[in-house]
């Protein structure tokens, strides 16, 4: 899965559609992210010693990923992300629209290693 924890998404489908934010986490083996302000649910609490008051709250249930886009950091719009390989041999996410890198996924490898 091309998300990671921290990307910044906006939802393209869905009740929550057009909102943006931040990735919480990320299940790959179900495809599910969890992001922060969209698809809210409410847990009802019963007073407690912890929570004396109780009532509702807010919580953010599992989306699927298929329904998130990454947000460019150049455009701040939705994007496609891809992956390449610098001239050092990093390998790194980017931006399809812009070309914007997304981070560095792994470090250079050692047959790049400058001679």
């Amino acid at each position: 899965m091309k998300i990671h924890n921290g990307d910044t998404v906006t939802v393209i489908s869905g009740k929550d559609k057009s909102v943006t934010g931040k990735v919480i986490s990320v299940d790959h083996k179900n495809q599910m992210l969890v992001v922060e302000g969209v698809n809210l649910a409410y847990k009802h609490v019963k007073p407690s010693q912890k929570n004396p008051q109780g009532g509702r709250l807010h919580k953010e249930t599992p989306i699927r990923a298929s329904k998130v886009m990454v947000v460019c950091p150049k455009t701040n719009k939705p994007t496609r992300v891809g992956y390449r390989y610098l001239d050092d041999g990093t390998k790194e996410r980017f931006a399809r629209v812009s070309g914007a890198s997304l981070g560095v996924i792994s470090p250079a490898k050692a047959s790049y290693a400058k001679k």
